[in-house]
């Protein structure tokens, strides 16, 4: 019984799976190796978004994500912050002032909608129940009430207004998740536009550091001596600072081909992919935001270009701007009056030379 307990266990254990840091026998025993680290999930940790509510803490509920890392983030890339500036100024340009909202405070309410997903104006009435005007509300400071139609302006700790219930249009933009707030378009880019900083940032430290012109001299030539290696140890401090791009001349006779080696520890062609990581990043922050690259001024980089940017700026208009004007025009039915109007983009002024041929 000894005998057969001692083979099963035996075989049991050479079936096991290998544990971390457990050596693993080789045949013939002349190698061995051992496992380490477990496979890290890169997505895993995207959907914990998925099952967050909108916190309650008594009076009003909390977004499901930070506004004021959104905010920071917003401008994260050059092309991210640009295009969603890009949004507003045509809104901006095609949208007709009322009497009850100016230009000033149609830019704010369309740029709150379209960094955070959420726009609120303000309406401000007479003693006598008229309306005198609509005031913008940031949207990176509103909270949602209880009722859903009570909304508070909470700036810190203790800080926090309460505005009149009915008195606070909010412009949502739809969500997949919940009801009580909305979520940008450009969301799903976000990770792109760290990214892209990212990249910007290590470039800038890396050329702070110095690191692009640092090498190892490596000498071996026994023809030197140490009055001819002083001197070119001189040499090279010497050609730090305003000097580190000028020549520097070395004889030595009777050296060999390998005497002086220079091996460099970092290049200006780092292996880090920089040019290609700001190129893909940049498509895809495009892509969210759905902007055709030759209206955001960017340059072709084949010889063909983008193409036409009147036909480009058409279909932009048609497809892109058109649905965002008719989504904030939804102000005129909550206020009763026509306040949000907007003019095509190829009857404002100083487009004839884009749009029309």
């Amino acid at each position: 019984m000894s005998n057969r307990r001692s083979r099963n266990t035996q075989t049991s254990a050479a079936t096991q799976p290998p544990i971390e840091g457990d050596l693993l026998p080789a045949a013939g025993g002349k190698m061995e190796a051992f496992t380490f680290g477990d496979p890290t999930p890169v997505l895993d940790e995207r959907g914990i978004l998925d099952y967050l509510e909108c916190w309650l803490n008594g009076r009003w509920y909390e977004p499901p994500m930070s506004l004021d890392g959104l905010a920071k983030s917003s401008r994260a890339s050059v092309f991210l912050q640009s295009g969603l500036n890009f949004k507003r100024n045509m809104l901006a340009r095609t949208f007709i002032p009322h009497k009850l909202l100016t230009r000033q405070t149609f830019e704010q309410f369309a740029l709150d909608f379209l960094w955070c997903g959420n726009g609120y104006l303000e309406k401000r009435d007479s003693m006598l129940r008229t309306t005198l005007g609509l005031q913008p509300a940031l949207g990176k400071y509103m909270r949602r009430g209880v009722d859903l139609e009570t909304y508070y302006q909470v700036r810190g700790w203790g800080d926090e207004h309460e505005f009149q219930k009915g008195t606070v249009f909010h412009q949502r933009e739809a969500d997949i998740n919940q009801e009580i707030y909305g979520l940008p378009e450009w969301l799903p880019a976000l990770q792109s536009a760290l990214l892209n900083e990212s990249a910007t940032l290590f470039r800038r430290k890396y050329y702070n550091n110095g690191s692009h012109a640092g090498f190892i001299m490596y000498m071996t030539d026994t023809a030197q001596n140490e009055t001819d290696v002083a001197a070119l140890r001189s040499a090279l401090k010497a050609a730090k600072g305003p000097g580190n791009f000028r020549n520097l001349f070395m004889y030595a006779p009777g050296g060999k081909k390998d005497g002086i080696q220079l091996i460099p520890v970092s290049e200006v062609a780092a292996k880090d992919e920089f040019a290609s990581i700001k190129n893909i990043s940049r498509d895809d922050m495009l892509a969210a935001l759905r902007i055709p690259p030759q209206l955001m001024g960017i340059v072709p980089q084949n010889a063909g270009g983008f193409g036409s940017i009147k036909e480009a700026a058409q279909i932009w208009a048609m497809n892109e701007l058109e649905p965002v004007q008719a989504r904030l025009q939804q102000i005129n039915n909550w206020l009763g009056e026509e306040v949000v109007r907007f003019r095509p983009l190829e009857e404002t002024s100083g487009t004839s030379g884009l749009l029309n041929p």
